[in-house]
């Protein structure tokens, strides 16, 4: 509510300041403030949230403004009629430039979206007949009231009051499960996925959003002028976007409006040197991304924080710790799942070959061998990461093989990293909501227009998440930059986050590595604690003290191939397994002696 109020009093004030001048110039400016602010939001979500760097704003700029003058001119469609098929066009020019971004990221992706940008301007330049070329296309039908088309004063007003709807609309899903999605990917595509968060699906959407709100933009200005040309469709148009946004602060709310209404103000002054303001951009843009890379919010931020200090945590009150866990559908002791025959190669390496594996409902599986047996590829294949080449993986009889990794894990199966992949800039909590994404109701639509249903799916998941946090000892730390936390501590929010998908199976990609041997001892307690909550456990581990005290069955690799499994008193005591993983012969003193010590005696 305090936001509503805030960003309507925002537009009030811009309003009134159309009430107190007549001055079209003026009037101009605002008008111009609230387009580049129109573009800047969608851009926001694109490059601020989901991280998609693109170049070709103004080629999405230019399907909106010249769907409303080729519908208005040539198929003689109403303006508003017009402006809603510009919106149209444009997402589908949104869905285009997305394609490249499930293949390519980084430069790459703006190279991509560059040449898009660069091919429509070439377009409208030499496509005369069409287009209108630099003659343009004239006596575009503006938009109207009663009739009568828009003043000067009325499409400021009209363009106020459309960013204040997109802003509001979008600060909906950004601020819930869209927004810490599209923040996710931004961090890590993998992790995000093993998550349960659609990867390539967002990222079309947040290509989308920018699109739309780009076109909206162009189908204005074409409107307003009631003329386009290509003079207005040029990468410095493209550049000036990616610096509002930039300038303003990527990522934040509020970043869109301070960079709109400073670079255009800027623009306008600079108007009468014409020949320094692409330079002033370019300078802007290099300043914003090495000196200023949180942009004006950044610092209006930090400034707030030193003069007025940090805002303080919203207290709760403390929630009994516990793990959502689905209602069981099988007893315990019955297969989960099924791996038969699985294999991968890479060229000439074959980190597995030919690997049978049943894991069992309510039992803690170790998954052991040395460094190179084929451990993680087994993890990866089981969660979609890698395609096995042959065999076949079956969970409650359906087969993995071609599931999306995002599918998966809302299957049922969730997993940790043997290198920490969290979401470094996000908080503690945020990070574990991020595993509550596939179990939370709302959809795109519910979410973006903030109905009652989606707000209390995010209350449900963050009272889920709450107690997750109790459940781990982590509640003291749950505001805090995940990254910012000591190693220990951070795989203990790893293993929260994947808790939080509300898995039947749990693959841990050795939970104990880097940990103290106190720290190693209290991970033994808290996966029995989770295996009695029901939750089957695939451990990979290398510590054997750790294995031989909690697992139930063990699973041996060595060089891809399974060498040998049972109860933990038998395997160790396997010869192939004394040779492959203890390096030793087991009638050795040195064998004897490690065999003994994992035994705990």
């Amino acid at each position: 509510m305090r936001h509503l109020l805030v960003a309507t009093a925002i537009a009030l004030a811009a309003g009134l300041m159309v009430l107190a001048t007549a001055n079209d110039f003026y009037l101009r400016i605002l008008f111009s403030a609230a387009v580049y602010f129109l573009c800047a939001t969608g851009m926001n979500v694109l490059l601020g949230f989901a991280g998609q760097k693109s170049l070709g704003q103004a080629g999405l700029f230019a399907a909106g403004a010249y769907t409303v003058a080729l519908g208005t001119t040539t198929f003689d469609l109403g303006p508003w009629t017009a402006l809603a098929a510009a919106a149209i066009v444009s997402a589908v020019f949104g869905v285009l430039i997305a394609a490249p971004s499930l293949r390519v990221r980084g430069p790459s992706l703006a190279m991509v979206t560059l040449a898009f940008g660069v091919v429509v301007e070439k377009l409208v330049t030499e496509a005369s007949d069409l287009f209108g070329g630099a003659m343009g296309i004239y006596a575009i039908k503006p938009l109207t009231l009663a009739g009568e088309p828009f003043t000067m004063a009325q499409w400021v007003w009209f363009a106020i009051i459309l960013g204040l709807v997109v802003h509001l609309l979008l600060r909906n899903a950004l601020t819930g499960r869209f927004g810490r999605a599209l923040l996710s990917i931004q961090a890590d595509e993998v992790a995000a996925s093993a998550m349960g968060v659609p990867v390539l699906r967002y990222k079309v959407l947040a290509f989308v959003i920018a699109a739309v709100t780009c076109g909206l933009a162009g189908a204005l200005v074409a409107q307003q002028n009631q003329y386009i040309n290509s003079d207005f469709i040029t990468f410095n148009l493209s550049v000036f976007i990616l610096l509002t946004v930039l300038f303003g602060g990527a990522g934040t709310l509020i970043g869109p409006l301070l960079g709109a209404v400073t670079l255009t103000a800027l623009s306008a002054f600079l108007a009468r040197w014409s020949w320094i303001e692409h330079f002033v951009n370019g300078a802007l843009l290099l300043f914003a991304l090495y000196v200023m890379p949180q942009g004006l919010a950044g610092v209006l931020s930090g400034l707030s924080r030193r003069i007025f200090g940090a805002p303080a945590a919203a207290g709760a009150p403390p929630l009994a710790p516990y793990l959502p866990v689905r209602p069981a559908t099988e007893a315990n002791e019955t297969p989960l799942l099924t791996a038969s025959g699985v294999s991968k190669s890479y060229g000439g390496v074959k980190p597995a070959r030919d690997i049978d594996a049943v894991l069992t409902k309510g039992h803690i599986h170790a998954l052991i061998g040395p460094n190179g047996a084929g451990k993680s590829t087994f993890i990866n294949m089981v969660t979609g990461i890698v395609r096995p080449d042959e065999g076949r993986i079956l969970f409650r009889g359906a087969d993995l093989g071609r599931q999306a990794t995002h599918a998966i894990c809302r299957a049922g199966i969730a997993r940790t990293f043997q290198n920490l992949r969290l979401f470094r800039d996000l908080s503690v909590t945020d990070n574990v909501l991020v595993g509550q994404h596939g179990r939370m109701p709302n959809g795109f639509l519910a979410s973006l227009i903030g109905l009652p249903a989606a707000q209390r799916a995010e209350r449900a998941a963050r009272e889920r998440v709450a107690r997750i946090l109790a459940f781990l000892d982590l509640t003291d730390v749950a505001a805090a930059p995940a990254g910012s936390l000591a190693y220990g501590l951070q795989r203990r929010v790893e293993l929260a986050r994947a808790l939080a998908t509300e898995p039947d199976i749990l693959l841990l990609d050795e939970p104990a590595a880097g940990l103290n041997p106190q720290e190693t001892e209290a991970l033994g307690r808290l996966l029995l604690r989770i295996r009695d909550q029901g939750i089957t456990i695939l451990l990979v581990e290398h510590h054997m003290d750790l294995v031989m005290a909690i697992s139930d069955h063990v699973i041996v690799l060595d060089y891809g191939t399974k060498i040998a499994e049972g109860p933990p008193q038998t395997v160790q005591r396997d010869p192939r397994v004394v040779a492959a993983y203890l390096g030793v012969d087991e009638n050795d003193e040195a064998g004897a002696a490690v065999l003994d010590h994992a035994d705990g005696r």
